[in-house]
């Protein structure tokens, strides 16, 4: 099992300010911030039509891009950057290197923000090298200790470079499909991301959050098909028209997470919200292949299935995984979180629900399901700033390490 709650003692050090001292607080701060920052752009620009440079970028392929390669990116940042210290016991970035790092990515969203003639090149370099940084601190310590397991982690790493790379192409007219390549790609390497680490942390952390005994039902014929199928409905999507053969991809998509769902899920999740939360961030993921499937079949719009892995899936989920672990990185009581933070769970996952099942029912409101959702998804991560940055910008309050 992984544990991602714990520290590696490393007291003596000088890491400077403790904002520096692991992954997790500079990125988790710097994702939160921008969460606010890039909703309220976009929708300045998308409800109240607001002209912003972005770089040469259409308003639709920044907001696309900031919130794959920006928001989701930096948590993904964190979390390996904190969670591989704790599983090679190597540490990998930290300090001077670590701010360096966070310096590109942040270089990178706010070059297209500055209303500056900026170079489109000059933005790919700080975004395209940071991820491969990134990919490179955190495979260095899992093939020091000959961690094998985790090579699939790092790997979609790269094609996560990779993608970020073909997507820059693609604005630059070097690759006629270089946009969508990129950004379907990319969103396919998050889930599938998302998917395993899901896999490993979340039957932990049921049974350790929940009262009473608890035994997760995981198979593996499962484990395996599904993430299969992912990889086959990536290729058919992003590669090919065959729709029919896309949508029954995801169908059973659908139906093999509905199968491990049930196989996790408990009643006794909903008087935990660092549970629930997880749990609901999956149930989207699942309505996520459905809706990719009713987009052939039933002619809803596609772009109900990409919130639903965005806004539902992955926005919940990084919400969640980031309260919890600065929680438990910080000193604090992960079983015992503050009250507010069922708040900043309800806010974004309200936000999804608007966004995602709204339209279903009221379609010509749409404009203003996009809207509220997007008022509630920066309130949510108003409060979860509010609560989080002390912490974040703070020494431990057990005096550990980290």
């Amino acid at each position: 099992m992984l544990n991602i709650d714990g520290s590696i003692d490393e007291r003596n050090v000088n890491y400077g300010p403790p904002v520096w001292r692991l992954g997790f607080r500079p990125f988790f701060l710097g994702a939160g911030l921008f969460a606010i920052i890039a909703m309220a752009v976009w929708m300045a620009s998308y409800i109240y039509g607001i002209e912003f440079a972005f770089a040469g970028l259409q308003p639709v392929q920044w907001h696309a891009h900031e919130m794959l390669f920006g928001y989701t990116m930096a948590v993904v940042a964190g979390f390996l950057l904190t969670a591989i210290k704790n599983w090679t016991g190597i540490s990998v970035l930290r300090g001077l290197p670590l701010a360096a790092l966070f310096s590109l990515w942040l270089i990178a969203r706010l070059l297209p923000l500055s209303g500056l003639d900026v170079s489109l090149s000059l933005v790919a370099v700080f975004d395209v090298g940071f991820i491969v940084l990134l990919t490179l601190a955190c495979m260095r310590p899992v093939l020091m200790v000959k961690q094998y397991k985790q090579v699939g982690i790092i790997s979609k790493l790269f094609l996560l470079a990779l993608s970020d790379l073909v997507f820059y192409l693609g604005v630059g007219g070097v690759l006629a499909e270089g946009v969508q390549w990129g950004l379907y790609s990319a969103l396919y390497m998050i889930i599938a991301l998302v998917l395993v680490m899901m896999r490993r942390v979340v039957p932990m952390f049921i049974k350790n959050g929940i009262e009473g005994e608890y035994e997760a039902v995981n198979r593996t014929w499962l484990d395996i098909s599904s993430l299969a199928l992912l990889l086959v409905l990536w290729l058919l999507d992003v590669f090919t028209g065959y729709q029919q053969a896309v949508a029954i991809t995801a169908l059973v998509l659908a139906l093999l997470h509905l199968i491990r769902f049930a196989g996790w899920y408990t009643n006794r999740i909903w008087s935990k919200p660092l549970v629930w939360v997880l749990m609901a961030a999956y149930g989207f993921i699942i309505l996520g292949f459905a809706l990719k499937a009713a987009s052939y079949y039933l002619g809803t719009t596609v772009f109900l299935s990409i919130h639903a892995f965005t806004v539902g899936g992955i926005g919940v989920l990084t919400v969640g995984m980031m309260s919890r672990v600065s929680l438990g990185h910080t000193g604090r009581n992960v079983f015992e979180p503050p009250g507010i933070v069922f708040w900043i769970f309800a806010s974004v996952f309200l936000g999804a629900i608007v966004r995602v099942l709204f339209p279903l029912f009221a379609m010509p409101q749409y404009v203003y399901w996009i809207a509220i959702s997007q008022v509630l998804w920066m309130l949510g991560f108003a409060i979860f700033v509010y609560v989080y940055a002390p912490m974040l910008l703070a020494a431990r309050v057990d005096g550990r390490d980290g």
